[in-house]
């Protein structure tokens, strides 16, 4: 029999607990052990739960334990859930977690405490929640090299997208829909204005390249500024406005990252996944493109991933399984502004016809787009592809003559 100990309580605690005690006779079989729930941390009281009697509001309860084998991590946030699962893992405790946030700011630490400890740190479950993405990037793909990794990371920013591509709902009115279904915090920041998706783009990367990529050398942008005007020009474009997350290793040794809202073409395989799905495509070398879909949420998918990785952990807790990632230095994230990308730009002007004929002087070449009900005073077109710092260079001449920019999207071409 193995012991272990639950740290949290909440939607993605209690759903563990409910996976490991519903689907507890086919797990022992699998596992060719039992697995049992000696504590549950919270501080909460829970009179009602058939687990009632194993309930802690002690984390010493759970360290000093020597029967505890393997600790779950699902309290979320940074603390204490950082010192937490250091100390388990210092003590020779294997961990698992659903916490993106702690994987992508302590993950290079807590993997060598867990390999110096010979002990496992799992985190199936932080990115795409039920999703299968981090064991086939690092078994299943390990063959290849892999070229790029992107995706629709955050289901909740996909599906307000989604009803103001196929319903022509206001932003605000698809947020206010988003919160009363419960897809979306009464807090939304993290979601909208790109944070969630900026840890998860973090981890992948982290984990298709061997270097630890922080937060703060992500340069983060969410979907407050998106307009039904810019989803319309997608349309008039050929394709969808999606917030996306990529990562990409460049010649230079240089990782290029970003997360920002992008059009891409109706014919990717992005661009279908609709509502709260996600959708991450990996590309390697060898077998092209792979995209992985699935709910990136919910109590079930995500207690299902954590629990897959407590099994994972029974399976090794003599052999320590091969994950692993050297920590990061601050040069390693390329300025975004030296990537080369073609630019989406809607602008205001008493002479739109003027500002085109500028547009294209400056640019060389570019392809104006037009949407249902125009207005007259508002232009946009697509710029060739170039610097970054060079589109925005050019674009700074065009407001020196009166013309505002309304709003920018990167194009991408996946």
């Amino acid at each position: 029999m193995v012991e272990i100990a639950i740290m949290g309580h909440g939607t993605v605690g209690s759903g563990v607990v409910e996976v490991l005690t519903r689907h507890e006779a086919t797990i022992t079989k699998r596992a060719k052990e039992e697995i049992r729930i000696k504590y549950i941390l919270d501080l909460r009281e829970f009179p009602d739960s058939p687990l009632a009697d194993r309930f802690t509001k002690s984390f010493d309860d759970i360290i000093g334990d020597s029967s505890i084998r393997i600790v779950v991590e699902v309290m979320g946030g940074l603390h204490p859930a950082y010192d937490y699962v250091k100390r388990c893992l210092e003590a020779g405790k294997s961990v698992v977690t659903s916490n993106k946030e702690l994987v992508a700011a302590k993950g290079a630490e807590l993997l060598r405490i867990a390999r110096d400890q010979n002990v496992n740190f799992l985190f199936e479950a932080s990115v795409g929640g039920g999703i299968p993405i981090i064991r086939p990037m690092s078994q299943c793909l390990a063959a290849n090299d892999v070229v790029e990794v992107a995706g629709i990371l955050n289901g909740t920013t996909n599906f307000i997208l989604t009803k103001m591509i196929n319903e022509q709902m206001p932003f605000e009115d698809a947020l206010a829909l988003a919160q009363k279904l419960g897809y979306a915090e009464r807090n939304p920041a993290a979601d909208i204005e790109g944070q969630d998706a900026c840890r998860k783009i973090c981890i992948l990367a982290s984990l298709a390249y061997g270097k630890h990529v922080y937060p703060d050398q992500i340069h983060t942008e969410g979907i407050k500024n998106i307009s039904l005007a810019d989803v319309q020009y997608a349309d008039a474009w050929g394709g969808v406005v999606k917030l996306i997350g990529e990562a990409n290793l460049l010649l230079s040794g240089k990782l290029h990252s970003i997360v920002c809202p992008m059009f891409i073409p109706r014919d990717s395989q992005l661009a279908n996944v609709d509502d709260v799905f996600n959708g991450i495509m990996v590309r390697g070398d060898a077998t092209g493109d792979v995209v992985f879909y699935g709910k990136g949420a919910g109590k079930l998918p995500t207690a299902s991933a954590v629990v897959a990785d407590v099994f994972d952990c029974v399976k090794h807790l003599k052999a320590r399984k091969y994950l692993f990632w050297e920590d990061g230095s601050p040069d390693y994230v390329a300025d975004y502004l030296d990537n080369e990308v073609a630019m989406y730009v809607r602008v205001q002007a008493t002479d739109p016809d003027a500002v085109h004929r500028q547009a294209e002087q400056l640019f060389a070449s570019v392809t104006r787009l037009t949407r249902k009900g125009i207005r007259a005073d508002e232009t946009a077109f697509v710029t060739p592809v170039l610097k970054e710092r060079d589109i925005r260079e050019k674009l700074s001449h065009l407001e020196e003559n009166g013309t505002k920019v309304l709003n920018t999207i990167r194009v991408s071409d996946f």
